[in-house]
């Protein structure tokens, strides 16, 4: 564990030069205590840890000190080479960059950990694209990738609709989604999102922006990807559910947090061990289609005009198989 840690912390300042014991300890989760101790180890086993004194000092690395990556397990060794993603970063025209940092490190690790890509290459492949998608990437993705590494604006052509818009963007990052490309940006003071193959055009200028670090991509996503499935979610439906049915709920609701709502709303068990509940759903037809699924696990009860489907749908079943089956020709 410790040895761990001392070569998170050479990382740590070869990465970003300078930090005091406050940071290095918040970074390793351990306290200002540890990071002395570790510090006069790395000191006596050779390694140029420097102090530097005064209001704004701090930890660095001597002379340019780089270490080699002979720290690294084998578990660590195949999680960096899982973690290479090679065909969304073909998409984006990163390929050869992917390789050829594939080759230093694998350069870098010791003989035991050389067969590390191919263990992993052996046990795991991600096929990000959806069922009946086509894989090609979109025309625009290289070049709005280019641009957000660079952090440069660009002028986006988009599709909306029948009809097209130019805007120009701060893009801020890329979104892989079941397959779908998204780039998300900042337009005037707001934030968009814009499927890359409804882009049209771009064109990159060499103007950059000043990134606001305080921009979290992952949040940004998680929390409008929820906002666009409650905005989709707009009807809602009250159901009474057998325990199999509850349980089984969860492969019907349309999103996570629609399965939920459903069970905290839910009510006690009555006599038979069934509760009612509310299900949020994006219309009365998707919520047929969708709780039909649960057979005879689920009651519909309002509203009206649902139950009377379900009420015609058990009718013409038990039409079906009230006698044998029909005699085959």
């Amino acid at each position: 564990m410790r040895a761990s840690r001392l070569i998170s912390l050479i990382l740590l300042l070869q990465s970003r030069e300078t930090m005091t014991a406050t940071e290095l300890a918040r970074e390793l989760e351990v306290s200002e205590r540890t990071v002395y101790r570790d510090v006069l180890a790395l000191s006596a086993a050779g390694v140029p840890v420097y102090a530097d004194r005064g209001r704004a000092g701090g930890y660095r690395l001597l002379g340019g000190y780089r270490t080699r990556l002979t720290g690294l397990t084998r578990d660590e060794a195949e999680a960096l080479f899982l973690a290479g993603l090679p065909g969304p970063a073909g998409d984006m025209g990163l390929a050869d960059a992917v390789a050829a940092a594939e080759l230093k490190v694998l350069a870098a690790l010791p003989p035991s950990l050389r067969d590390a890509p191919a263990r992993t290459g052996q046990r795991f492949h991600l096929d990000v694209p959806g069922w009946f998608r086509e894989s090609t990437p979109p025309p625009w993705l290289t070049e709005l990738a280019r641009a957000v590494w660079r952090d440069r604006v660009v002028g986006l052509r988009y599709r909306r609709g029948d009809r097209e818009v130019a805007r120009t963007v701060e893009p801020y990052g890329l979104v892989l989604k079941s397959g779908v490309w998204y780039l998300v940006g900042r337009v005037g003071d707001g934030w968009r999102t814009y499927r890359v193959d409804r882009v049209t055009a771009v064109e990159a200028g060499g103007e950059s922006f000043d990134r606001d670090d305080g921009f979290d991509l992952g949040a940004y996503w998680r929390e409008q990807a929820e906002a666009f499935l409650r905005g989709m979610l707009r009807a809602e439906v009250t159901v009474r559910l057998s325990p199999a049915g509850l349980r089984a709920l969860r492969h019907v609701a349309e999103a996570p947090f629609a399965y939920e709502e459903a069970v905290a709303g839910a009510g006690g068990p009555d006599g038979q061990g069934w509760v009612v509940t509310r299900l949020p759903v994006e219309s009365v037809p998707v919520a047929y289609d969708l709780l039909l699924r649960l057979g005879p696990e689920v009651e519909v009860l309002d509203p009206p005009e649902l139950r009377a489907r379900f009420a015609e749908a058990a009718r013409r079943s038990a039409a079906l198989y009230s006698g044998p089956p029909e005699p085959q020709r």
